[in-house]
């Protein structure tokens, strides 16, 4: 049974919500089975999966396809689907129509969205069409260049009282969950108290009612570099240029593939072969079990 946007809620203030990235079938399916409750397909695609240097490029199609995929992986998490840069900032008219097609096309549970007091109309419209809506406020990628960079957001007086209101609006609006990105510690615990949906951090803190993380750092799937507010928890990524150089190296020394590794073919069929290639003249052979 796949979990619900009200068993998450549920969750707050009783057991903590993990949420972690997926991106294609096969880890959807990973992630499935360590029994984590909620997938964010999200627009990091575009520098995990795709090699942007952001994730601006991302398009809506690009997230349409690796929902997709996901869906077909994960049977019981929760799926919800992000919504890439300027899919939903032009108008409301066009955000509510770009996560239908999200829904439609994908069969994702629900969609995030970035941005909080100023997108607080949109939320609210998106949500009266049947659509569950995740927000997303403190450290907003599609808008770094906004931002000078990656950098926390919540530092000052002024800043942290917005995203309280941030926040607060959301949850007016009908966000039935909120990620909490790069703020600090103790915002964040005020903000997970002040409001009564469930708060997702990453790199906010222990503080919120859940933690979501991209795969790829927690993984070690691209090298060395790891965010400071990340945590490796295995070193795939070593292990698989492990395992590929040593496939390789069984190629060039031949000691891969062997005969378990291969089929027969029934030695009168060979034969028979044979003989017709030392006569190129000859008619082709009846290849014909004898």
């Amino acid at each position: 049974m796949r979990v619900t946007i009200n068993q998450i809620m549920a969750m707050k203030g009783s057991e903590p919500i993990v949420m972690i990235t997926a991106y294609d079938y096969s880890m959807a399916a990973l992630v499935d089975a360590a029994g984590i409750p909620m997938i964010l397909v999200g627009d990091s695609m575009g520098m995990v999966v795709l090699g942007y240097d952001s994730t601006l490029p991302v398009t809506l199609e690009d997230v349409i396809h690796h929902t997709k995929a996901v869906m077909r992986g994960a049977k019981n998490a929760l799926v919800v689907a992000d919504m890439p840069f300027m899919s939903f900032q032009v108008s409301i008219e066009e955000a509510v129509r770009n996560a239908g097609r999200l829904m439609k096309e994908t069969g994702c549970q629900a969609v995030k969205l970035e941005g909080g007091e100023m997108m607080a109309d949109t939320v609210a419209a998106i949500v009266r069409c049947g659509i569950p809506v995740m927000g997303h406020i403190g450290l907003t990628p599609q808008s770094v260049n906004v931002f000078g960079g990656f950098r926390v957001q919540g530092k000052t007086e002024d800043s942290a009282a917005q995203l309280i209101r941030d926040a607060q609006a959301l949850e007016e609006a009908g966000a039935f969950a909120i990620v909490l990105e790069l703020v600090p510690q103790e915002l964040a615990g005020f903000i997970t108290e002040r409001i009564g949906i469930p708060t997702i951090g990453i790199g906010a803190g222990p503080q919120c009612d859940g933690q979501v993380q991209v795969l790829h750092d927690m993984l070690g799937l691209l090298g060395e570099y790891l965010p400071r507010h990340a945590k490796r928890f295995g070193e795939i990524g070593t292990a698989i240029t492990e395992a590929l150089t040593a496939y390789a190296a069984a190629v060039r020394d031949r000691s891969f593939p062997t005969a378990k590794h291969s089929s027969k073919l029934d030695p009168k069929v060979l034969a028979r072969l044979k003989a017709a290639d030392a006569d190129d003249d000859g008619p082709t052979p009846n290849l014909s079990p004898a």
